[in-house]
């Protein structure tokens, strides 16, 4: 016997966040709007969706809103070491569309810093023009996910680039990310996986669901893998976030409804981390300076 067993969807434990729970935009600080504007429509084919001031959100037609770019012209660089934000990971439907993206990138002049097999998942990697990290993938059907020990079986493997471009569909113009494609997860770089534990499974209610990665922690809501990643790789001690810095300036959690939202709060503000409400959501800082909006889908 090989040890392993498919993976099935996972029966929340009193007070996890609700099984729905998917993730929502990310909104960066960058000091160069235009350049960065350009990069996210060009090499990674986002639509853009609105323009305010020094405001931009790109996403995915038909307006689901997947990046938001917040021009600081003045913004200082994020310290080395600091905590924030790891990647992005943006979800595309199939491997097809998987090898646009991969097209897409190559064609912008842009290159990849990575590009690995985690089992679950076909993923791409680069950075935008200011240093965020990005992963661009796809993932297996959920009945093909393994678990070991109680895990999901997760892992870091050669992609088979060739394959990924062996789908790419014949012909065509290129329309930029099609209907279906989402933030399927946000990495952080944290400063303690104790404390980032405590906040993102105990107080906000994402199960645990691959610990066996050194220096990192996957959590999830509803049997994911995961949605949100958690390392200390570069960031062990390190200093806060802040939004005055390029980089991060926070990222949404979406829950299904009014209710969840209030739940999520009533753990939070329980766990000793109350969150404020702002324009019918609720706004969150974990312990590394990362602030998080919670919010319910449609709103």
């Amino acid at each position: 016997m090989s040890g392993h067993e498919e993976a099935s969807p996972v029966t929340p434990a009193e007070g996890a966040i609700d099984p729905q729970t998917t993730m929502g935009a990310v909104s960066l600080t960058v000091a160069d709007l235009e350049t960065a504007d350009a990069f996210y429509r060009r090499a990674l084919g986002l639509h853009g969706l609105e323009r305010s001031g020094g405001r931009v959100v790109l996403g995915a037609a038909p307006g689901v809103p997947l990046v938001e770019l917040v021009g600081a012209p003045d913004a200082p660089p994020r310290p080395r070491r600091s905590t924030g934000l790891f990647h992005l990971a943006i979800l595309v439907p199939d491997r097809a569309e998987l090898a646009r993206s991969l097209r897409r990138v190559l064609t912008a002049g842009a290159g990849f810093t990575g590009a690995s097999d985690h089992l679950v998942s076909e993923a791409l990697y680069l950075d935008d023009p200011e240093g965020n990290g990005i992963e661009l993938y796809r993932d297996r059907p959920r009945e093909e996910w393994r678990r070991e020990g109680g895990q999901i079986a997760m892992d870091t493997l050669p992609l088979d680039v060739e394959g990924v471009l062996g789908a790419l569909p014949e012909g065509g113009d290129d329309e930029g990310v099609p209907p279906g494609t989402t933030m399927g997860h946000v990495h952080l770089q944290v400063r303690d996986l104790p404390d980032a534990e405590d906040f993102y499974a105990a107080a906000l209610g994402f199960e645990p669901t691959v610990r066996n990665y050194p220096g990192a922690l996957f959590v999830s809501a509803g049997g994911y893998h995961h949605h949100l990643g958690l390392n200390t790789w570069a960031s062990a001690g390190g200093a806060p976030n802040t939004p005055a810095t390029r980089g991060l300036d926070r990222f949404v959690v979406v829950l299904p409804d009014a209710d969840a939202v209030a739940a999520v709060g009533e753990r939070l503000a329980t766990a000793g981390h109350p969150a404020v409400e702002r324009d019918g959501a609720l706004v969150a800082t974990d312990p590394f300076g990362n602030e998080l909006l919670l919010r319910a889908a449609g709103r």
